[in-house]
């Protein structure tokens, strides 16, 4: 198949924006990749040190000394970085993960070891509480923690375990900090289906309404997220896991299968096999090399196609900064003219992410849009045979893995064909205007609310909207403006404590938009959000302008968001600073004073917010 003219268009001028930057990685991973392994290269008290623990057995493997003689040639040795923690419902099942590894390795005549754990914070928990100011920035954390991880120096390979939201970018980003390792990511898969996200999120209103109490809410919500795996709904973890299928990062068709299936285990053994596959091939391509322009593109594509998470608008575009690759939100609008919308799945739809996997899941996706010439099919992938082995869906038979064919799409109300979309262009969409760039996840939000205009209503934090909500001082035609909510100001949390208010506002016919410079969970729902106005008002945007009875437009059909007085006045009007309270505070406890400085150095969320440039 041909591929797209705009697909080809947008590849080809992030390829030449980012000339400089890419090539000076890619010296990075030849200069890193020309030296002899760690093991070899290392003086014996650094290699002694290394390999203390290790069993007898894996040690002379791993060091090619059996007691005082040489054992050539010496085993390949495997670096896990682990996100385990059971907090986490979807990461509890990385526990056994590492056992299973080295059995695999061993079973290879290599080695594996625990490089060392990242920290892995979930959403879910701190939303709308002082921690959620520390999420963003945990991504970067996690990076760093990757890099110390594999700075020991002695791995041959890699082996990244991790689910969540912050959590998948920064291993990306780590691992690409040490390109010339072949490098393979295993995740664990989504929890069974419980409550359903559409009756969980009617509970949710029901609350914000008075209607029902704690105990109401909290039965709901217990029975929505019951046990080990990833939440259910289409947000930022499962988009994660699309992306890295997209990217070829992934054993193919790995990413939603549930934690307690058999073929999950085989699937970890797998990574273990297809990483070590990887070492053995002496041409092989290392991660800094696999994930070049094309491979972002792709993951691009495929998170317009399905109507994923609106954090990689920010996450996706400090990955590929991490690999010398300049993307920006010019290049997503682009792209989601010409990618058409293949998937239903909450909060785009009914459906969950099982159903999604039952329906096709990412097989189908990806063979739909590389047959509509929508994906680059040339890219290189951990496995041979390239990304067309990321089509097919695996099973388990008398204990091996096979893979078949996607074949049509079992439930078309979820996962439709490319020639007959639920919509011909992309879940998310650019907004651009005198109030500066956003991003609104369109393809979540009824048709009837495209386009709101209506006065302002300007809120210093997310708590000040609530008290108002509570007052019935929302009850009307309006647009929510929450400020201070950028990375330089607080951490830009997510503020998806404000959907069900917002929600039950909307569900008494007023007309209502929130206009922030913070983000919204993965799981933004029906109401209209434009998010992540860049530049924040904390670094002299111009949400520090907007007063209350302001009149907003938000058009989803154009693309614009305006605030509609006239140019005299809106560039006379005087930038609001942000007052001193509020950043003060916004600095002060959960641990939030060590990350002053990630604060002060984070670029604006269209540069990815990265605070390590």
């Amino acid at each position: 198949m041909t591929l797209h003219p705009i697909l080809a268009a947008v590849t080809a001028r992030i390829t030449e924006r980012s000339r400089p930057t890419r090539q000076a990685y890619l010296q990075q991973v030849e200069a890193a990749a020309s030296k002899d392994p760690g093991a070899q290269r290392l003086g014996c008290a650094n290699v002694a040190h290394a390999f203390a623990a290790m069993p007898e057995a894996d040690k002379g493997r791993a060091t090619a000394l059996d007691k005082i003689k040489v054992v050539a040639p010496r085993a390949p040795n495997i670096g896990i970085v682990n996100a385990y923690n059971d907090l986490l419902s979807a990461h509890a099942p990385l526990q056994h993960y590492p056992d299973l590894i080295k059995d695999e390795a061993r079973k290879l005549g290599a080695t594996a070891q625990v490089a060392g754990g990242v920290p892995a914070m979930c959403d879910g928990v701190t939303q709308g509480t002082p921690g959620m100011e520390l999420s963003l920035f945990s991504r970067d954390v996690i990076a760093m923690a990757t890099a110390v991880s594999l700075s020991h120096d002695v791995f041959d390979a890699a082996l990244m375990l991790g689910v969540c939201d912050k959590i998948v970018p920064g291993l990306l980003i780590g691992a690409l900090q040490f390109g010339h390792l072949p490098t393979v990511f295993v995740p664990a898969g989504p929890m069974t289906s419980g409550l359903s996200n559409n009756a969980k999120s009617k509970v949710r209103e029901q609350a914000a309404l008075g209607l029902v109490g704690r105990p109401e809410l909290l039965e709901a919500e217990s029975a929505a997220y019951h046990g080990e795996g990833t939440c259910t709904f289409y947000g930022t973890a499962n988009s994660n896991q699309m992306l890295l299928e997209a990217m070829g990062l992934h054993v193919p068709g790995t990413a939603f299968i549930n934690p307690g299936e058999g073929v999950r285990a085989e699937l970890t053994r797998e990574a273990a096999r297809t990483v070590l596959a990887l070492v053995k091939d002496k041409n092989f391509t290392p991660i800094g090399r696999l994930v070049d322009e094309r491979c972002i593109v792709n993951a691009m594509v495929a998170l317009l196609a399905t109507g994923g998470s609106t954090n990689h608008l920010i996450h996706w575009v400090a990955v590929a900064r991490a690999a010398g690759i300049v993307i920006d939100w010019d290049d997503f609008s682009a792209l989601s003219d010409v990618v058409p919308l293949l998937t239903r799945v909450y909060p785009n739809g009914s459906a969950d992410v099982n159903q999604f996997q039952a329906a096709g899941g990412p097989g189908y996706v990806i063979r739909e849009l590389l047959d509509a010439g929508l994906m680059h099919a040339d890219v290189l992938t951990v496995r041979a045979g390239g990304l067309r082995e990321f089509t097919r869906i695996p099973s388990a038979q008398n204990g091996q893995l096979v893979w078949h064919e996607a074949g049509a799409s079992q439930d078309d109300t979820v996962v439709r064909p490319a020639s007959s979309p639920f919509s011909a262009s992309g879940g998310l969409k650019l907004l651009q205007g005198n109030l500066g760039r956003s991003v609104i996840k369109i393809s979540a939000v009824p048709e009837a609310f495209h386009v709101i205009e209506a006065p302002a209503r300007v809120f210093n934090s997310q708590d000040e909207l609530q008290q108002a909500f509570k007052a019935g001082e929302l009850d009307r035609d309006v647009v929510c403006v929450v400020r201070w909510q950028g990375p330089q100001a607080n951490g830009m949390p997510e503020l998806h404590k404000l959907t069900p208010p917002m929600a039950v506002l909307q569900g008494k016919g007023f007309k209502v938009a929130l206009v922030t410079d913070g983000r919204m969970s993965g799981a933004s729902g029906k109401v209209p959000a434009a998010i992540h106005v860049s530049p924040e008002a904390a670094a002299g945007g111009p949400l520090a302008k907007v007063q209350d009875g302001d009149l907003i437009r938000l058009d989803g059909v154009a693309g614009t968001l305006q605030v509609l007085v006239s140019e005299a006045e809106w560039a006379a009007r005087p930038l609001a600073p942000m007052p001193a309270e509020l950043r003060a505070a916004n600095g002060v406890g959960m641990g939030r004073e060590l990350f002053a400085n990630m604060r002060r150095n984070a670029l604006k969320a269209e540069e990815g917010a990265c605070t390590w440039l």
